[in-house]
């Protein structure tokens, strides 16, 4: 069995002082395996350029990443959280993976959303799983608008995930039908991280960009089933044990294995 925390709070754009303290008090007294934070939770989310995406992007030395460190040491727990990510003259939305023992693995968002196009480079890490090192665990992640591609979920089941960790800044609601589909139609769990609030900005044209984000952070058995559910607007922390081993049996009943099954001398693409 594993521990997993869902953080679902609300970052403030360019303060992310503010909002690395906040995700400290948030965790302070977690007992916890797993814990996964929004998408873009150090910096806010509404970019209007690469250039600034870029100077407010972290390096692998940065005070930030040392933070998670830590925080992954101290709770021993493994910590995903979205961040940008600067690597030479690239920057991505990224999520990182900090392990208790200090390293940290790097997953660059792969389907990029909106204007996020205009302000961060294409994800290259590929999907990969992590052994948690300490639990039976095997993790993967994607970041936010990847669920809208079932082809990012399913690799991480091929990969052999039990549980998908999603940091997210979502605005519609459609995703919650998507989802809890990503968690049947691959038969694992996925934990969303959701921000709440708003953010407004000034585009070069003078118009105002408003993004409200709707919260509702959530944990999905691998049914479909939302285990629990936080609402639009709270600042919340959700933590359930689940059993990852249950879900490396694809079968969903005596017939039919939902990765054994699949035609792909039909598939297209």
């Amino acid at each position: 069995m594993i521990n997993v925390s869902i953080v679902q709070f609300t970052p403030e754009f360019g303060r992310p002082g503010h909002n690395l303290q906040q995700i400290e008090r948030l965790v302070e007294n977690l007992t916890t395996d797993v814990v996964v934070l929004p998408e873009l939770c150090t910096t806010g989310y509404s970019f209007i350029s690469k250039e600034e995406a870029f100077a407010a992007a972290d390096s692998p030395d940065s005070y930030t990443l040392d933070i998670f460190r830590k925080i992954a040491s101290t709770r021993q727990a493994l910590v995903i959280a979205g961040y940008a990510e600067k690597s030479g003259d690239n920057v991505y939305n990224s999520a990182l993976i900090a392990m208790p023992g200090g390293e940290i693995k790097v997953y660059r968002k792969s389907h990029l959303f909106y204007r996020e196009k205009e302000c961060f480079d294409k994800g290259d890490s590929g999907f990969f799983v992590i052994n948690h090192p300490v639990k039976d665990c095997k993790i993967g992640v994607m970041v936010c608008n990847d669920w809208r591609y079932p082809e990012a979920a399913r690799s991480l089941a091929l990969l052999g995930a039990d549980v998908i960790c999603c940091p997210s800044n979502l605005v519609s609601t459609v995703w919650q039908i998507g989802m809890a589909a990503r968690a049947l139609e691959n038969k694992v769990y996925l934990a969303v991280a959701n921000r709440c609030g708003t953010e407004v900005r000034q585009l070069p044209d003078g118009t105002r960009q408003t993004l409200l984000f709707n919260g509702g952070s959530v944990l999905y058995d691998y049914n479909g089933q939302a285990l629990a559910k936080a609402n639009t607007t709270e600042t919340k922390v959700i933590t359930l044990q689940i059993d990852p081993i249950a879900t490396r049996d694809k079968h969903f009943n005596a017939f039919n294995d939902l990765l054994k099954d699949r035609r792909t001398d039909l598939y297209i693409g």
